[in-house]
């Protein structure tokens, strides 16, 4: 059976073209919203974190209706270490829209969740987006599309999608790339041409894919998923099985059953085959579960998800100032918040460590990591981690290690700058192009990318743009020179003064100022030549019976600091520190506070 009555979409794309205004605007007009209501920007990005940084980390979902049409649509994480996310939400849809920026073209993540679609048979409509650019180039672009298309090996079929023109910020869209366009009807009609209607058994017993788990504080676990055949009612007996796991099927009943309208999830009596849904009432439900009929356990295989390259280690924190601010502080805190987020983000793994109070923890990139970072430290916890480093796998008896595909888009005069520091990082440029601004790719060891986006926007002026996405493993490609300076270590604890930081400058970039209270072994700046140095910036001037003069006052000026963020002080550290997380705080550390027991070490390992 077919349900022309409905249609599944993803929204996909690569970050920052657009996905979260053009769901904006699809809301907007298909009249979810009251003619006074008061809505948000990007009113999808519902989280703290999501919002601050202007990207989507959480798949979201919502529904439209449309010429008595439901579309239901999923908005997707444009960034690469989010890329699980869309993997798993892909099998929810029937088909999606790919939106690509007018100017900049496909990126490596758009060729990522491209490929990852035609693998599932989707049909693609290419919305080129930002054609109100000054610079826009539509039809380039939409050369370009095509070309990833035939290299991705999509079929005739695929091949044959629609090219639609769009503004999703001013919510026009029109099939001419040099059509204006009034609203986003064409994107609609679009979507009930192209994309197949869910086609399968209504009348079979229950098949429904969990793709997705959310959590609510008073019904718990909340699982994802599209009803793939039969119905599901509320309050129906079902079994929870999971492909290819050795657990035994437990029986669970539907407690309660949500479908998405807009923004608001409402509690429905039964769904069909083809709608997507939202089920509690199951403790366990996790991502990749089939809730089947009794009669018939059937569970349905769910997408392999690509395997983490970079791992950080949490452990317990243990710095003179532990304990202050956090509320949770304790390695069985950490365990269970580390487990917990397990069970929604299935691109993560965690590990116990070497010793009881410390966790391996591996994602998919530094911000997959940093965002999990940020958002316990939020949540109340205190915790310190290591320097990310990258996973190397033997492959027939070979070290390989995780390679980048990295896209930088440069003006003319930082090109050579930029080749010759990506060459240092063993990184081979791929192709070049353009003047003026010139685009070049390149494969990078991921662990040659480490620290180095500050470097790429100091050499290009702030002018440059740079992504990438993870590109497969090859034989290892040799030693990297990273780091080429040292620290500055506290000598002592106490609270940071303007004499003794006034002094401490002159050795290289500080990070603290003066009220900033520090303790013995912590990396309170930056060397100008490699290797550590010791220095008190507690030191207090001495107080005699003369005064000096204003003039000498005022010349003991302190230069600017540099602000180190979460993402700023992993890329800083090296093996021998840590960065100490709390609610309020982020320090550097070394991993031995004691200078002398530092020393020791260092000779034992010399």
């Amino acid at each position: 059976m077919i349900r022309e009555d409905i249609r599944n979409i993803a929204i996909i794309a690569h970050v920052d073209h657009g996905k979260t205004t053009l769901v904006d605007e699809m809301l907007k007009q298909s009249g979810i919203f009251r003619e006074n209501q008061q809505v948000a920007e990007r009113v999808m990005d519902s989280g703290d974190i999501e919002r601050e940084r202007g990207i989507t980390i959480l798949a979201k979902n919502t529904a439209i209706s449309y010429k008595g049409t439901k579309i239901n649509i999923i908005d997707t994480p444009g960034h690469a270490d989010f890329g699980g996310e869309v993997e798993r939400v892909l099998k929810m849809v029937d088909g999606v829209i790919l939106l690509v920026d007018a100017f900049e073209g496909p990126m490596p993540q758009t060729r990522f969740v491209l490929r990852k679609a035609l693998e599932l048979g989707h049909k693609a409509i290419v919305c080129i987006n930002k054609i109100d650019r000054q610079d826009a180039r539509p039809l380039e672009v939409m050369d370009e599309c095509i070309d990833l298309l035939i290299d991705l090996e999509a079929s005739d079929e695929q091949l044959d999608c629609p090219f639609l023109y769009a503004s999703a910020r001013k919510g026009v869209c029109s099939a001419e790339p040099k059509g204006e366009g009034t609203d986003l009807q064409p994107l609609f009609d679009a979507i009930l041409q192209y994309v197949p209607a869910p086609e399968g058994e209504e009348d079979g017993p229950l098949q429904l894919l969990i793709s997705t788990i959310d959590y609510n504080d008073y019904v718990g676990r909340i699982g994802i998923g599209r009803v793939e055949r039969g119905s599901i009612r509320k309050n129906m007996n079902v079994v929870m099985a999971l492909l290819g796991s050795e657990a035994q099927p437990t029986n669970e009943k539907v407690s309660a059953l949500f479908a998405f309208d807009g923004l608001e999830r409402v509690p429905v009596e039964e769904a069909r085959m083809g709608d997507i849904v939202a089920v509690s009432g199951m403790e366990e439900i996790s991502i990749g579960d089939t809730l089947c009929d009794p009669v018939s356990v059937e569970p349905l295989p769910f997408v392999r998800i690509s395997e983490p390259t970079m791992a950080v280690t949490f452990s317990v924190n243990d710095s003179p100032f532990a304990g202050r601010e956090g509320k949770f502080v304790t390695s069985r805190h950490l365990r269970a918040r580390l487990m917990r987020e397990l069970q929604t983000d299935v691109s993560l793994r965690v590990e116990e460590g070497s010793t009881t109070d410390q966790f391996r923890v591996s994602g998919r990139g530094e911000l997959h990591l940093t965002v999990l970072i940020e958002t316990m430290r939020r949540q109340g916890y205190e915790f310190q981690v290591s320097k990310p480093e990258v996973l190397f796998r033997e492959i027939d008896g070979q070290r390989n290690e995780p390679m980048e595909r990295l896209v930088v888009d440069v003006p003319e005069e930082s090109v050579g700058t930029v080749i010759e520091k990506l060459g240092r990082r063993k990184g081979q440029m791929l192709d070049m192009s353009g003047q003026g601004r010139v685009r070049m790719s390149f494969s990078v060891p991921a662990r040659g990318l480490f620290g180095y986006r500050s470097e790429f926007l100091t050499d290009t002026r702030g002018e440059g743009i740079m992504s990438s996405i993870f590109d497969g493993y090859e034989p290892y490609k040799g030693e990297i020179p990273l780091r080429n300076f040292g620290s500055l270590v506290a000598f002592e604890t106490g609270t940071a003064l303007t004499y003794g930081l006034f002094y401490a400058q002159e050795r290289g970039e500080l990070f603290v100022v003066p009220g900033n209270e520090v303790y013995a072994g912590m990396v309170v700046g930056q060397n100008l030549r490699q290797g550590d140095i010791e220095l008190n910036v507690c030191k207090a001037k001495h107080l005699t019976s003369i005064r000096n003069s204003a003039a000498a006052e005022d010349a003991m000026r302190l230069k600017p600091v540099r602000a180190m963020t979460l993402e700023k002080a992993l890329e800083f550290i090296s093996d021998d520190e840590l960065v100490e997380i709390t609610p309020q705080h982020i320090r550097m550390r070394k991993r031995i506070l004691d200078a002398t027991a530092r020393m020791r070490a260092g000779r034992r390992n010399a």
